[in-house]
Formats: structure tokens, C-alpha cells, sequence
């Protein structure tokens, strides 16, 4: 089967104290395994991964740069989403390729650095609501506004971050290479971080300031693949409705029309699993034949024999 793959945080950092390279590296060779043996069982498998973490570093340095040291270093945000791309594309690359040496199986793995098109008058540009970066004085943020047209907003009583918009994706640049690599046996690692976040204007291609949820950059590009089935990882083996409560109940399979019960009843939490359950109705909605499973990393060979995980269904 040909099978997108949306890794979460968890299968990135599994210590989430610990964000250095060298953990990451270590949890990505973790990571490998898992994926490796999907491929060693026939499939072809496709990688999207997350980068809220590290393209929070990334973002944070920049700033300690410019706040403690005076040096104009502040990147445009579309630069740090490529800076993440490379740098865990890179650590996936090399353990994904390292198992597969490993096992005798000749493969190459790539990583594309990947924009991703946006529609300029999305809503989420109106309203501004995902935090990246360093936290600020009002003094210090009301600066960045005047100085770097930044949109700076109250924390919850920690200070002042910067916010950015998180549009919907709607195409992907370089969604033509990926289907040739990967229709002629290649793993691709690509839309890390949900890509970088671009619009279009007449001829030119333009970075912009936000964040693409990476389970929607996933379910678009597995319908440019063709895929036959969008796989989100997250941190539990099945999706649950009144999650850490009593009656906590886990989710083996639901409808589109279920999932949109739920949704109304806020079972599923904004930041977490609200856009993988969103992410998945669209790929059923627009493929009725094709499989979307919500599911932990471990479980993912479980999942696919029906015997873990959360499967959405038309």
C-alpha cells in the first residue's frame, strides 16, 4: 500500500525537557524502526513530520540574537520553517537510512524542502492566534510591533509572544518531483512542518508569516500520491471521547457523521487531536475508498491489520 505518514512531536523528542540535537537524533533512530518495518513489509511509505518544537528554537535564538547580543539577525518566519525542514529532515534521512542499511534494503531516503501554498485571504489571517518564539515585556513586544510589524499578544499572564497566522493548505510547490521520487521506489520526506507557507502572486512565489497545521499539509499530500491510506501518529493508541474522564472511551471506528458529533460537542482538543480528526474526514470525504487511521506510533502495523487505532470511515 502506499502510505502517507504524519509524525507528531513524540516520534521527533520524546522528552519534551529535552530538545537537544542529540535526543532528537536519538528518538528519530527510535522512529526509524517503526517505519522501516512498514517498508520491509511492502509498503511505500511517505513522511510528513511536525516542527513545533524546533522551529520554536529556532525562532527564540534568533531573538536572544537580536535582544542580548544587538546583532540584526531576525529572520523572516518562512526562513526559520525552512531552517526546520533541513535540520529534521537531515536526522530523519540519516536514521531512516541507517535502519535501512541495517536490514540490507536499498532504498534512498530524501528530503525536499517543501512550500506550500496558502490562500492569502484565509481567516486565519485575520485573526492571528498561534504563539512561536520568545516571551517579551510589553515594552519589548510593543517595539517588535513598530520595528518588525510583528502581532504581539498577552500570554497567559507569562508575557508578550509572537503570533502567527495558521492558514489551510491548498497545493503543494514541488508536489510534482515528490510523486516522481516516490513513484520510482524513493522514501520522501517532504511539507515538513506542514511547508513552508507560501502565496501566490502572478508569476512569484512569497513567504508569509504562519504556521500550516502538518496533519493538513499531510492529507493534502496524500491525495496528491493517491495514496491508499493518511496515517497520523499521535501519543495514544486510539482517539477517546471524554478523554480522561470516568467514562473515557476509546474510539475503534467512527463515521464522518460521528467525528462531526464530537466535533460539536468539543471532544477533541483545538491543538491536539481536533485537526488530525479534521485532517482525516477531508481524505475520506474526498477518497470514500481510502483509509485514515489515528494511531500511536507503536501501533502503526496494528493499526494497519485493524486490530489498533481509530479509523475514520465515510
Amino acid at each position: 500500500m502506499k502510505i502517507v505518514l504524519a509524525l507528531g512531536g513524540n516520534a521527533l523528542q520524546s522528552d519534551p525537557k529535552d530538545k537537544s540535537c542529540e535526543s532528537q537524533l536519538k528518538t528519530c533512530k527510535e522512529t526509524a524502526k517503526s517505519i522501516v518495518d512498514l517498508i520491509e513489509e511492502g509498503h511505500t511509505i511517505s513522511v510528513v513530520h511536525g516542527n513545533g518544537p524546533q522551529v520554536g528554537q529556532i525562532v527564540a535564538a534568533v531573538e536572544a540574537a537580536q535582544k542580548f547580543d544587538k546583532v540584526n539577525v531576525l529572520f523572516p518566519f518562512d526562513v526559520c520553517g525552512a531552517f526546520s525542514q533541513g535540520y529534521i529532515g537531515y536526522h530523519l534521512q540519516n536514521a531512516i537510512g541507517e535502519e535501512l542499511r541495517n536490514r540490507n534494503i536499498d532504498k534512498t531516503v530524501v528530503t525536499i524542502v517543501t512550500q506550500v501554498v496558502v490562500d492569502k485571504d484565509d481567516e486565519g489571517f485575520k485573526n492571528p492566534t498561534k504563539p512561536i518564539g520568545s516571551f517579551y515585556l510589553k515594552e519589548e513586544a510593543e517595539k517588535l510591533e513598530k520595528e518588525h510589524g510583528y502581532i504581539m499578544k498577552e500570554d497567559s499572564g507569562r508575557g508578550y509572544r509572537r503570533v502567527v497566522a495558521s492558514p489551510k493548505p491548498i497545493d503543494v510547490i514541488e508536489r510534482d518531483i515528490i510523486k516522481q521520487l516516490v513513484n520510482t521506489g524513493n522514501l520522501v520526506i517532504s511539507c515538513g512542518g506542514g511547508g513552508i507557507p507560501v502565496i501566490r502572486e502572478g508569476t512569484m512565489v512569497k513567504g508569509v508569516s504562519a504556521v500550516i497545521d502538518k496533519d493538513f499539509a499531510a492529507e493534502i499530500l496524500a491525495e496528491i500520491l493517491d495514496a491508499d491510506v493518511l496515517l497520523i501518529l499521535t501519543g495514544v493508541d486510539r482517539v477517546c471521547v471524554n478523554f480522561n474522564k470516568q467514562n473515557q472511551k476509546e474510539l475503534v471506528q467512527i463515521t464522518i457523521d460521528e467525528a462531526n458529533k464530537y466535533i460539536d460537542e468539543g471532544q477533541f482538543a483545538p491543538g491536539s487531536m481536533l485537526p488530525k480528526i479534521e485532517a482525516c474526514k477531508k481524505f475520506i470525504i474526498n477518497n470514500k475508498d481510502k483509509t485514515a487511521i489515528i494511531v500511536s506510533l507503536s501501533k502503526v502495523r496494528e493499526a494497519l491489520m485493524g486490530t489498533s487505532g481509530t479509523k475514520i470511515v465515510y
